[in-house]
């Protein structure tokens, strides 16, 4: 992880890309924003035509992601003080129906988390901690706002509102809502979004607090650990209800002002109050993923910084599709895929884009994405520290013709009693080479069976296997391998 070796990067980079394999193993993550319906609803949902609209929007968006060969969903479920799920703390979000605290007829949450899981997609709820809105957001909520039902716990900054940091019940609040959420869903991942002190955090209005709880500390390091008190007990509450969830922030894209980018300008250490290496270094996330929407010299040393400071834990790029708006800065789409290239050289885990929707409109970086970067599938990398048991194989692998499909199926290993997702793989040879991407099929299967259309115009052999993961990602031994050779034509 040296900035040295950007003159070999450039090297490898001027390769034809659509020779080079994709990673077997890697995390493809959008953030999937409902704030203000800037992904997900573009319309609010009166009738019940309309509800079903709604619907199929969402149905489209991950369809487009699954054809892409995406893995991973950041769902906003927390916006601004309200949710995108029933609870008994915080109202329904008015983005569904217009209206605060109308239920939209069926529950969003659960929806996208069946539809992700159905196309071997995670589905990470992204969750955000402190900011509560603006004044007139918070008085569209009425009686149901934060600001309204916990006012000691909430401050105005800047013309917005916010819950304080500074506060440790604001901590104790927090945590009732992870608990509600994680109880209630089968999510794969809690990601923590703006879990920091607001923008021009010099001027935040806590004298008084950290005259009672500063205890002597430094002004900037009470406030990191009231930051830090937070992620802790958010990740320990987590594993101790379902170890397998995993947790995630979005931190500032650059950690501190490293020598090499001493006038680094905005960062998380210094600027709002992050010190997410420390929470790596403690074991307190499985997976940070900053928001490094900057080029060149603001990127790839900062690739390097994080990379180097991860303790084992996974780091994954935050790329910045929006960026490429003439109005946000007129990137390129090489812009972009330079970052994709340079974070798999050196380190990352993978890349997540914000937002989704700048993925999905701009059709040259769509298309790159899935013809050339994201061309196969890929595994989600396996989360050893938390659990490293390897599952056994799947059982009773056959395939068989049905109409115009190849139905294939398997059963669950009879010794495993937790959930399991597959990985099938194929080759169209005599041997299938594990370790290469090409020779994946699908994973993130949560099924024991799988239709695959037949558009075969001349006889072929298949050689299938499968392979079992735990929620951990832990993957088994292959099944022993099924041959099934297509001896009709099929027009």
């Amino acid at each position: 992880m040296h900035y040295g070796g950007w003159v070999g990067f450039l090297f490898f980079c001027s390769l034809s890309l659509y020779a080079v394999e994709p990673p077997k193993t890697e995390i493809r993550a959008v953030w999937l924003t409902t704030v203000y319906g800037l992904d997900w609803p573009k319309k609010t949902a009166t009738t019940a035509q309309e509800t079903e609209d709604q619907k199929k929007e969402l149905l489209h968006i991950l369809d487009r992601l699954e054809e892409a060969h995406f893995n991973m969903v950041f769902m906003q479920v927390r916006l601004r003080g309200d949710l995108i799920y029933p609870s008994k703390i915080e109202p329904f979000s008015r983005v569904f129906t217009g209206k605060t605290n109308q239920k939209p007829g069926y529950d969003p949450l659960q929806f996208v988390l069946d539809e992700c899981h159905k196309r071997g997609m995670e589905c990470h709820a992204w969750f955000v901690t402190y900011p509560l809105g603006t004044e007139q957001g918070v008085r569209l909520q009425g009686n149901h706002s934060v600001v309204k039902k916990h006012a000691k716990l909430v401050k105005k900054h800047q013309g917005e509102w916010y819950l304080d940091p500074g506060m440790p019940e604001t901590t104790d609040y927090i945590l009732s809502l992870v608990r509600e959420l994680v109880a209630s869903y089968d999510i794969d991942g809690l990601h923590l979004d703006y879990v920091r002190y607001p923008d021009q955090a010099k001027t935040f209005a806590d004298k008084a607090l950290y005259n009672r709880y500063g205890k002597g500390m430094d002004l900037a390091d009470w406030r990191r650990a009231n930051i830090n008190r937070l992620v802790t007990r958010v990740y320990d509450e987590v594993k101790r209800m379902k170890p397998w969830v995993q947790v995630s922030s979005s931190p500032l894209g650059k950690y501190n002002r490293i020598e090499r980018v001493p006038n680094a300008g905005w960062t998380a250490y210094e600027s709002v109050f992050q010190d997410p290496k420390q929470w790596m270094a403690e074991g307190k996330q499985d997976m940070i993923v900053p928001m490094m929407y900057y080029l060149h010299d603001n990127f790839f040393p900062f690739v390097d910084n994080w990379a180097d400071n991860c303790n084992g834990r996974l780091v994954v790029p935050g790329l910045g599709a929006y960026r490429m708006e003439e109005k946000e800065g007129g990137w390129t789409v090489n812009d972009i895929t330079d970052q994709i290239d340079y974070s798999r050289y050196y380190g990352g885990a993978g890349c997540a884009f914000f937002r989704c929707e700048h993925v999905m409109n701009n059709p040259k970086l769509y298309k790159d994405l899935k013809d050339a970067y994201y061309t196969y599938p890929a595994q989600l990398p396996p989360l050893t520290w938390l659990n490293d048991r390897v599952p056994d194989a799947p059982e009773e692998v056959k395939v068989e013709k049905v109409e115009d499909q190849l139905r294939i199926s398997w059963q669950k290993p009879a010794t495993e009693e937790e959930e399991l997702t597959y990985t099938l793989y194929y080759s169209l040879s005599d041997s299938i080479d594990y370790s290469s991407a090409k020779q994946i099929l699908a994973t993130g299967i949560r099924s024991t069976e799988l239709y695959l259309p037949i558009s075969a115009n001349q006889q072929q052999g298949y050689l299938f296997s499968i392979t079992s993961s735990t929620r951990y990602h832990i993957e088994s031994q292959p099944s022993r391998e099924s041959y099934y050779f297509l001896t009709e034509y099929v027009k």
